[in-house]
């Protein structure tokens, strides 16, 4: 067996472990690259270490730091509260108020995992207070969160884009955020419809909630997430402050989400003494896993071995639409991000034949791995089910698993038709 082969199958069995037994996925690619790096591919340890992604680790560590804060002293808990008010307390449009929260927040930084455990407690308190589906309420929280989540400056679109980048293949920031975000939108329109968005119409909290609705009780906002404070004002600035040094500035996410982390915690202390410990430490650890064993099959040529078999099919539209498929299977049960970190490298050859155009193949591959996660085995899912209080938890278990079986078998093929067939890129 060759070595390549064998490295596949080792990257194959990393994937089943961590779905079968609930390993965290980075661990094993981190165990992985030294086994298959040392023993089939003669590489020492700096030949290893050349593919940890340090840049990626300060962006996930540095905006999770952030929004740790921002959750600890009340900030997010204010701007949800904001936007409710915004909408005057029509019923009908909090779903949309959620949908759009988590789109903003994965949009400037978070981790999409970070920002649904954000809101989707609080989404899911309005949906048991006021009638409305957990389903409809847990889905747009989630495509919510994948709308915004390959914005420029976000977590995925800083690893698909990083990737493009690295090696060398046409990109698109904007096509690959805005594929993203009409995709999750269609989406959620349709969830919307179909689970009694429509019924919602006509009804406000002030005829059905006389107590104060969603700041009263059920776990839902506190009356005091209404007001301002020093500590959330300048946490306010503070993320205006990491979108305008992105944008406008160009200047590293990671490095200026920490910095303003650090500014935070040293004016209001208390608050943010939890903050490094509620750092995303899991995703962190799974993407520089996953990351570092990319490179150790970069080094030993494995990239280019899978990425000429997929060629080989012989046809390029038959093999784009196989990686799709890949993608939003195994990402319905493992990491999104791994699935990204492993996927598009893969791709690459196969892309670097012009048959097939790489900036739509990107984007599907992205889109399709990331808008399973309503998949009760994926993270996004599991907070979902784990936030919805009074339910029939098994029932809506089935309901997310089902749900997330029609988004596995749809979506691939209708991405693959929009962005590949046209030859985008």
């Amino acid at each position: 067996m060759s070595a390549e082969l064998i490295s596949i199958l080792v990257l194959v069995v990393v994937f089943v472990i961590a779905t079968t037994r609930s390993i965290n996925m980075g661990a094993l690619a981190f165990a992985a690259a030294f086994g298959v790096g040392e023993l089939v591919a003669d590489l020492d340890a700096d030949g290893i270490f050349a593919g940890f992604p340090g840049d990626l680790f300060v962006v996930l560590v540095g905006v999770t730091y952030l929004f740790a804060i921002a959750r600890a002293n009340g900030t997010t808990d204010w701007l949800v509260h904001a936007a409710i008010r915004l909408v005057r307390g029509r019923i009908a449009l909090i779903p949309w108020v959620m949908f759009a929260i988590t789109g903003a927040l994965t949009a400037i930084g978070a981790v999409s995992p970070a920002a649904v455990a954000i809101v989707a407690p609080i989404a899911l308190s309005f949906a048991a207070r006021y009638g409305i589906s957990p389903l409809l309420m847990g889905a747009l929280v989630v495509h919510g969160a994948q709308a915004g989540g390959f914005s420029p400056i976000s977590i995925y679109g800083s690893i698909v884009n990083g990737v493009v980048e690295r090696e060398n293949l046409p990109g698109n920031e904007l096509v690959l955020f805005f594929a993203s975000l009409v995709v999750n939108l269609i989406i959620a329109s349709v969830v919307f419809v179909l689970f009694g968005g429509l019924k919602l119409k006509g009804r406000d909290l002030a005829t059905e909630d006389k107590d104060g609705g969603a700041e009263n009780g059920d776990g839902a906002l506190a009356a005091d997430s209404a007001h301002l404070n020093p500590a959330r004002i300048a946490t306010l600035t503070a993320l205006a402050a990491l979108v305008f040094a992105v944008l406008v500035l160009d200047l590293d996410a990671g490095l200026s989400s920490i910095t303003l982390a650090v500014v935070l915690s040293a004016f209001w202390p208390d608050a943010s003494r939890k903050a490094v410990s509620e750092v995303a430490w899991p995703t962190v650890l799974l993407i520089c896993g996953v990351l570092t064993y990319v490179g150790v099959l970069e080094e030993m040529g494995t990239i280019d071995y899978a990425g000429n078999a997929v060629g080989d099919i012989g046809v390029p539209l038959l093999a784009a639409v196989l990686l799709c498929y890949i993608a939003a299977v195994i990402s319905a049960f493992a990491s999104s991000v791994g699935i990204m970190g492993a996927l598009i490298p893969l791709a690459v050859p196969f892309l670097a034949q012009g048959e097939i155009g790489a900036v739509g193949m990107i984007a599907a591959l992205a889109v399709s791995a990331t808008v399973v996660d309503v998949s009760p085995f994926s993270t996004n899912g599991a907070l979902v089910l784990a936030a919805a209080p009074d339910v029939d938890r098994e029932r809506f278990f089935r309901q997310l698993m089902v749900y997330g079986g029609i988004v596995v078998a749809v979506v691939p093929a209708a991405v693959w038709l929009v962005l590949v067939v046209p030859g985008f890129g």
